[in-house]
């Protein structure tokens, strides 16, 4: 580390300069995001903890309206529980019937769609952020998730950036993927292989 520091430092004091692509890339204290991107994020998370976290279950379209309110693309027939923590709601988008279970992690820095009659039960993780450890300045980076229709991530399992989960693809409890999911197949372990075919049905939209 104080190679790393002699290196890209331009003082004997130790800090970089503006040069310095550990201090470009907020590895060095700056930060990541504007200013007016993390005002809202903490306007976000205020009026969440206030007027959406501790609500009963059955008070689904109040807090469908919060995240609409926020910029979020919530279908009226969605569900998220009061738990769930949304990390930027515009970048959230949900279908029909599609329900976010409690205490899910949609840490949505990047984008992440969630298709009709989807499901993410309670604990999943649907990570669209991730940092290139090629990269002495540990450059962050997102992309986004798109979880299909009929879909099914189970609990606690983990999703992670860049990841396209098929309509009607099943990941089972405590499961991690990185990597995309067939259609209407059925995946288990950490990494997630496939164990079997799912049967193929439709449900009809409102």
């Amino acid at each position: 580390m104080e190679v790393m520091l002699m290196k890209h430092g331009s003082s004997s004091s130790g800090k970089g300069t503006n040069d310095d692509p550990l201090v470009q890339s907020g590895f060095g204290g700056r930060a990541t995001y504007s200013l007016k991107h993390r005002l809202f994020r903490i306007a976000w998370s205020t009026v969440w903890l206030l007027l959406g976290r501790w609500t009963p279950p059955n008070l689904r379209r109040w807090r469908c309206f919060l995240l609409r309110a926020f910029g979020a693309q919530i279908h009226k027939t969605a569900d998220v529980r009061g738990s769930v923590a949304v990390w930027y709601p515009p970048n959230l988008k949900m279908g029909p019937y599609a329900s976010m279970g409690p205490r899910v992690n949609c840490y949505c820095q990047g984008t992440i769609e969630i298709g009709s009659y989807a499901v993410i039960s309670q604990g999943a993780h649907l990570c669209t952020g991730s940092h290139d450890i090629n990269r002495i300045d540990f450059q962050h980076f997102a992309r986004p998730i798109i979880i299909g229709d009929n879909a099914w991530i189970c609990a606690e399992a983990f999703v992670g950036p860049g990841v396209s989960v098929g309509e009607g693809a099943v990941l089972a409890a405590r499961g991690a993927t990185f990597r995309s999911l067939d259609p209407w197949s059925v995946y288990l372990g950490n990494p997630a292989s496939l164990v079997k075919a799912r049967p193929i049905f439709e449900r009809p939209l409102p």
